[in-house]
């Protein structure tokens, strides 16, 4: 017998709280996370044999706290008696009461992990593939596809990251300079705005929060549609996403970008129930029963990037959010203003030339200009070795082929994207569309 799908659920959103409350009181991240996870191995052996405790989160960390003492004092117990001892102790600036005691309503470990990954004293690729491991509980794999990186490249970057954060001594915690946003002054293109560099401390402390919400976006991006599974949606991350991207906007009420991620999220995410069938077959957003879209998310989400993008330095969050607003607030596929959404696809990739955005603007040009233009896009595309072998440019060609009339080549595509994707219902509807175009 083993764990309900609940109580799967529930660990995977336990993991990064256990996880920040024993960083919190011991330190030793590496060593903590190692621990966590046996928590989790110990948590499927015995819960469905003796039930779940009544307090999943506490027992957890009680779990994991013996294991993370015992390895300690295991560490050559004679040589570094007082070194481990001290470990044990908590740190005196950032002090966790016991497990199990009472907790500020408004004290969340995760998020203060999340900062604490996110530290000046790590690369940017380190912090954001070591958060997406720690906070987002991601694969090692599940962060190469989302990074569009090899796997074993991401292993090595996890672990130099780890190592890092080690060495670095860096306290656990948000300081109050993590809870600032970016302002005029910290621009991307790395001026003080009157023409003149900014100070490398400003460049630094916009960079990490870059990083912060690059994350919480990539944790959405996973939970909204799964690289790899049987399961199109994993509502757990996304949710989770979602909420400490609330908390972030709850201390930066006026960062644009903060309030553009977060009405992204919101849009995107009103979607979900009619993303699926009730077999959990993917329907497409021109397919999809807008009926069943959460309105009231994207009343939320459409305040939010209206009063940004009137009071906000523009941002790329901030666009995304515009382009999903567009689509949300159309009746209907055919009432979509696709011109609208090109004009911002343009602004938005002389922000962010990224491959993603380039393939959302190539379908936005196809919309508005025809698929042959928009197919001489993806040529550029095809020699970026980030979406190289990678589903989603083949499946955006298909459809763009589709488009144009080209049903053999269009079969093709269809065929290759399906034999890219890890994701079982992607898999199924690309080789539902190829065989359509072979009847």
């Amino acid at each position: 017998m083993g764990l309900t799908p609940a109580s799967e659920d529930l660990l995977r959103r336990l993991a990064p709280q256990v996880l920040g409350a024993l960083v919190r009181r011991y330190g030793h991240f590496d060593a903590a996370e190692d621990a966590v996870q046996e928590a989790l191995l110990a948590a499927t052996r015995q819960w469905p044999e003796e039930g779940r405790p009544a307090d999943p989160r506490g027992w957890l960390i009680r779990v994991a706290s013996r294991r993370l003492t015992d390895q300690l004092r295991s560490e050559d117990a004679r040589r570094r008696r007082e070194e481990t001892a001290a470990a044990l102790t908590p740190r005196d600036e950032f002090v966790a009461p016991p497990p199990g005691e009472g907790r500020a309503p408004t004290e969340d470990d995760t998020l203060a992990l999340l900062f604490l990954c996110c530290r000046a004293e790590l690369p940017p690729a380190g912090r954001i593939a070591l958060t997406l491991r720690a906070v987002g509980g991601l694969t090692t794999a599940e962060i190469a596809r989302a990074l569009l990186v090899p796997e074993a490249t991401m292993a090595q970057r996890i672990t130099r990251a780890k190592r890092r954060l080690k060495a670095s001594g860096a306290p656990f915690g948000i300081r109050p300079n993590d809870a600032e946003g970016t302002d005029d002054t910290d621009r991307s293109d790395g001026t003080d705005g009157t023409g003149g560099a900014a100070p490398e401390a400003a460049d630094d402390h916009a960079e990490r929060f870059a990083d912060v919400l690059h994350v919480l976006y990539l944790i959405f991006n996973e939970g909204y549609t799964a690289t790899s599974g049987r399961e199109l949606q994993r509502a757990d991350l996304a949710t989770e996403a979602i909420r400490l991207t609330r908390a972030v906007h709850a201390r930066l009420p006026t960062d644009g970008e903060v309030a553009g991620l977060l009405a992204l999220m919101l849009l995107t995410d009103a979607r979900r129930a009619a993303r699926t069938t009730p077999d959990g077959d993917l329907v497409p957003l021109a397919e999809q029963d807008r009926t069943r879209w959460d309105r009231a998310a994207i009343t939320e989400g459409v305040a939010l990037v209206s009063d940004a993008l009137t009071h906000a330095r523009l941002g790329p969050y901030q666009l995304r959010a515009a382009i999903a607003a567009v689509h949300d607030e159309a009746a209907s596929d055919e009432d979509t203003d696709w011109v609208e959404i090109l004009a911002l696809y343009e602004v938005l990739i002389r922000l962010v030339p990224g491959p993603v955005e380039r393939l959302g603007h190539a379908v936005a040009v196809a919309m508005v200009h025809g698929p042959r233009r928009a197919l001489a896009l993806l040529a550029d595309l095809d020699r970026d070795e980030r979406l190289a072998g990678h589903h989603r440019l083949e499946a955006v060609r298909a459809h763009l082929l589709e488009m144009a009339g080209e049903r053999a080549e269009a079969r093709a595509a269809y065929a290759k994207a399906a034999g890219l994707t890890l994701s079982v219902p992607e898999r199924r509807y690309l080789r539902l569309r190829a065989a359509r175009l072979a009847e």
